[in-house]
């Protein structure tokens, strides 16, 4: 115990309190003897970094306790007594400290776990991290391996909540000002991939509009013709002289 306390830089009596807090698991024990491992070393670090962006052993003790395996549009919409019908249809994913460390590699630091479970990508649940969504942990992978930095990631995904929010608060509000009350669930349920559809429509047109108009301030060369072959406009200039 006065090593794991030592590693996470702290004292051995502020261990025993988070273990009686129920913040960090129990040793796996052979006989009198307690075995700590990296799992609990990342569970004190964790909890450090939560301490130091301002959350309280209240509240970080909600988030690793938090399992979130999809949100229920009832509760979101605060309708008493309406089915629970599963809005978000995302699957979860369990990983190691290992594992999940392995996936980015060299940059699961504390203040990135803190990070995450802060915003919710990441819970803990016993001796494993339980990641939120599979395809956001994809898309994370996928632009940490194409040179983005996870703190980078993990600030993109805090400011992409608020207008996600907004955008579910536009369409849940238009659904129920306008269809019967007791069908507002059934019909949210319904209407999923119109939603769906037009966020995703608009995303990519905006998308496109903030490419061609950081290209024509020439801010990112080539923008508008990312698969332009060379030799192709070389043929085109040898036409055009006399």
């Amino acid at each position: 115990m006065a090593d794991l306390a030592r590693e996470a830089g702290i004292t051995v009596r502020t261990l025993r309190f988070y273990r009686e807090r129920g913040l960090v698991p129990p040793p796996r024990r052979e006989g009198r003897i307690a075995w700590y491992d990296g799992t609990h070393l990342t569970r004190l670090r964790t909890i450090t970094a939560l301490l130091e962006r301002g959350h309280t052993l209240g509240g970080i003790a909600d988030l690793l306790a938090a399992f979130e395996g999809g949100r229920d549009v009832a509760e979101l919409l605060g309708l008493d007594g309406a089915s629970p019908i599963p809005w978000s249809r995302e699957t979860p994913v369990r990983l190691g400290a290992e594992e999940l460390a392995d996936t980015f590699a060299g940059q699961v630091t504390p203040e990135n776990l803190a990070a995450a479970l802060d915003i919710g990508y990441l819970a803990v649940d016993g001796e494993e991290f339980v990641h939120v969504s599979r395809r956001l942990l994809d898309a994370s992978t996928e632009l940490v391996r194409a040179g983005v930095p996870l703190s980078a990631v993990l600030e993109a995904g805090r400011r992409v909540r608020p207008h996600a929010d907004a955008l579910a608060e536009i369409f849940t509000d238009l659904i129920r000002t306008h269809t019967r009350p007791d069908h507002t669930v059934r019909t949210l349920e319904d209407l999923r991939p119109v939603s769906q559809t037009v966020v995703d429509a608009e995303v990519s047109m905006a998308m496109d509009r903030h490419i061609r108009a950081n290209a024509k301030k020439k801010k990112w060369a080539g923008a508008l013709t990312p698969h332009s072959d060379p030799t192709e406009a070389g043929n085109h200039r040898d036409t055009a002289s006399p």
